[in-house]
């Protein structure tokens, strides 16, 4: 019996270490080695400090600013902690209520917008923290922020064409544009064109 005792307790200390140790070890050296910017969280940096994560959706409400998708993790918007969906189903009168304040709130933040709103911005992922909207709700929004800016509209579309991914692989997914990367370069042409008058 407690030569079995032995056996079991070391092949618990060897497993422990190869998988509790050593495979962590190798894998996080891996990812820093290989991807280090994946493996510290693809941190976007301005001024010497992190300011997001292209893979975290931030919120934005200012005029001069895109806004991403609604997250369904209020009431803190954009909470990684509360990630997930909201689970209500199309029929919910409680999702169609939140719907139309959501295009109420476009629509007045853009009175002369009268396009059709992009279901993407009056909906929340399935994470509740997607970071990219589509070319269309990107386009809709477009007027809006070269307006508040004082940016041409050809100005503020180069700069979404700029930050548009293509599909992945070519074939999966939608084209699609990541909202803190966008803004932040909108921040950053603004504070050039400031700095060149």
């Amino acid at each position: 019996m407690s030569k079995l005792l032995r056996q079991s307790f070391v092949l618990l200390l060897v497993m422990t270490l190869i998988t509790g140790v050593l495979y962590p070890l190798v894998a996080t050296g891996l990812a820093q080695l290989i991807f280090p910017q994946q493996a510290n969280g693809s941190l976007i940096v301005k001024d010497g400090k992190p300011v997001g994560s292209v893979l975290i959706g931030q919120s934005f409400t200012g005029p001069k600013y895109f806004w991403g998708r609604p997250s369904a993790t209020t009431p803190q918007v954009d909470n990684g902690i509360n990630s997930g969906g909201s689970n209500l189903g199309p029929t919910n009168p409680v999702l169609t209520d939140v719907v139309k304040q959501r295009i109420a709130a476009l629509r007045a933040a853009d009175p002369g917008n009268n396009a059709p709103v992009p279901v993407d911005l009056v909906t929340a992922s399935a994470s509740g923290l997607d970071p990219e909207i589509s070319l269309a709700a990107a386009r809709y929004q477009l007027a809006r922020v070269a307006t508040a800016r004082g940016f041409g509209t050809a100005r503020v579309l180069a700069l979404v064409n700029e930050y548009t991914r293509g599909r992945q692989l070519g074939v999966l997914g939608e084209p699609r544009v990541n909202v803190l990367q966008l803004n932040l370069a909108l921040d950053a042409e603004q504070a050039l064109g400031a700095g060149s008058r």
